[in-house]
């Protein structure tokens, strides 16, 4: 006898051999039970989850003369027969090439004569969703009100394009993807039926491949076991036939990626193409390691909605604790976007490498994302103790000059980069700490800002009317303001004031040099200018600054006309 594939060989002949669909089964076995069978099923669900294996169980279960628990017997002639194929009570039709109307009028024409032998006609219509429109129409009369003799089993892996009319006359079953539990016990069962020597990892490894379906994974197994055969069946040669990479693989480039190596990235690539391995799964692959970090980093309890040894587990918490979850959902959004592209491509490759680049270096894109990750970059170098503000209390100017790169971290700013902020205007000094008659700042000071602080007073500072107006709506609407900026720049205005800087003109006073080096961008202040133009009729322009160290913001502003209501004095008259 010629050889026959797992998946035909062990395919289920009773209820009870059908892994990972209990609530269906059931439901079959109690109706077969009870005589209480319909007449027109539809089983949908994802390919090899046992939607056709379940049909066949059925046909052959309502015309079993001694059925066994709803199950058939596989001894009686009925069950022989249609085991066989040679009963003509059960006929099996492929939609996908038979799905013209003349096929569904064939049909029509069959059913109005009652079996020879045995209780039912069955007709198991499989990937029902292919029929044309007029298939459809001819097929409805005679599945809402078929003879009592005929049943019929329509099976389909895209239920949603089958018209509503055929759904509502059809009890209609949802088959579930089986568990990798499920699947591998499985496995273990058929190997050791076959006398096949594998190891526990390589069938977990299988099953998982497998993707929810039984008759996946029996294949694989089947690729596997056929390509080493007469050997053990271990992990390495399940990866070697399926052209898979092991984790060892996925923590270098995921250490490459975190550091930026971009050459790292592309040298472990290209070693995997030398080896044959499939790149588009390699890129599922990553993406689920990706996904296991996520987890770590996010769920209480992750271990138990992790599959895999304590020592992968070990190595995997590590590594989950060197990026935040921002960065891990950026990572894994990007390969999500290259699994959607790298099926139809033809330079797989090349795509890969591009999405390397994206994730070492950030600042060649223009994303939310990008953005974020490069600001988190130049906090932890402020966060070394390279000084994000030199000593004296200079501030970088407006990044036009900042050697073409708005992002350049604090300490690369080259020293004609820096000014004394300008505050200018009428009324507001150049020195808060003149203002208060409190020595100016200096190298020593700065050491100590927490004791600026404290020395500090707050002030009083008397604008003009119009000024003091033009400030206050400002202040006022500020919230707003940021809230209708650009979502790429949002971020930058978050705890920051505005304070008078002239006659129409304010200042923007960012608490963060690295939301500066965005906010002061001469394009982002053109388009506050033009909003508040727009919105409110207000003719401003606007300077921007970085708060000194140990500066208070809790200045009052206060027009003329109520500093001088407020001045008086108190005369003491002695005799």
């Amino acid at each position: 006898m010629s050889y026959q594939a797992l998946y035909r060989k062990w395919r289920p002949q009773v209820f009870a051999d059908v892994k990972g669909q209990d609530h269906i089964v059931k439901t079959l076995q109690n109706q077969i039970g009870s005589g209480r069978i319909g007449h027109a099923y539809l089983f949908c669900g994802t390919r090899g989850t046992g939607k056709t294996t379940v049909a066949k169980i059925l046909a052959r279960a309502v015309n079993c003369e001694h059925p066994v628990d709803g199950s058939p017997c596989g001894e009686c002639p009925s069950c022989k027969q249609i085991l066989a194929g040679t009963s003509l009570n059960v006929v099996e039709i492929d939609a996908a090439s038979n799905n013209g109307v003349e096929n569904i009028r064939e049909i029509r024409e069959q059913v109005q004569y009652p079996p020879t032998e045995g209780k039912y006609r069955v007709y198991i219509i499989d990937e029902v969703h292919m029929l044309s429109t007029g298939a459809f129409n001819a097929l409805l009369k005679t599945l809402e009100e078929p003879p009592s003799y005929v049943i019929f089993i329509l099976a389909t892996t895209e239920v949603h394009k089958i018209p509503i009319t055929v759904l509502s006359r059809c009890q209609r079953y949802d088959f579930r993807r089986i568990t990798l539990d499920t699947i591998t016990a499985r496995l273990k069962e058929l190997t050791e039926a076959e006398n096949m020597p594998v190891e526990e990892k390589a069938l977990r490894y299988v099953a998982k491949a497998g993707d929810g379906s039984m008759r996946d994974a029996l294949s694989l197994l089947d690729q596997c076991a056929a390509f080493h055969f007469g050997e053990t069946l271990t992990y390495e040669h399940v990866l070697d036939v399926l052209g898979a990479v092991d984790n060892s693989v996925f923590r270098d480039l995921f250490h490459a990626i975190r550091e930026n190596r971009t050459k790292d990235c592309i040298l472990k690539l290209e070693e995997m193409v030398v080896q044959g391995r499939e790149l588009s799964q390699f890129v599922v692959d990553f993406i689920w390691f990706l996904r296991n970090l996520l987890l770590l980093r996010t769920a209480d309890d992750a271990e138990d909605l992790l599959d895999m040894s304590e020592d992968n587990l070990t190595q995997l918490r590590e590594d989950a604790a060197l990026v935040d979850e921002n960065t891990l959902m950026r990572y894994i959004r990007v390969f999500s976007e290259l699994s959607n592209q790298i099926r139809f491509a033809n330079q797989k490759r090349v795509l890969i490498e591009l999405a390397f680049i994206k994730l070492t270096k950030p600042e060649m894109e223009q994303s939310m994302d990008s953005v974020l990750e490069r600001l988190e970059k130049l906090e932890r170098v402020v966060q070394e103790g390279i000084p994000a503000i030199p000593a004296g209390g200079y501030v970088p100017m407006q990044n036009a000059g900042m050697a073409g790169d708005p992002m350049m971290p604090a300490g690369q700013i080259p020293p004609q980069a820096y000014t004394k902020p300008a505050y200018g205007g009428s009324g507001v000094p150049e020195n808060p700490a003149e203002s208060s008659g409190q020595p100016a700042q200096n190298p020593a000071n700065m050491q100590n800002p927490q004791a600026l602080v404290q020395n500090y007073e707050p002030r009083t500072v008397s604008l003009p009317k119009a000024e003091l107006e033009d400030l206050n709506m400002i202040r006022n609407e500020w919230g707003k303001i940021v809230r209708d900026m650009g979502m790429s720049i949002r971020p930058s205005f978050r705890e920051t004031v505005v304070e008078p800087a002239g006659d129409s003109c304010l200042c923007i006073v960012f608490n963060d040099p690295m939301n500066f080096a965005i906010g002061s961008r001469p394009s982002v202040l053109g388009d506050l200018e033009r909003y508040v133009e727009q919105k409110y009729g207000k003719s401003l322009y606007f300077k921007s600054r970085v708060r000194e160290s140990g500066e208070r913001m809790d200045t009052r502003y206060i027009s003329d006309d109520e500093l001088r209501e407020n001045i008086h004095m108190d005369i003491t008259i002695e005799d």
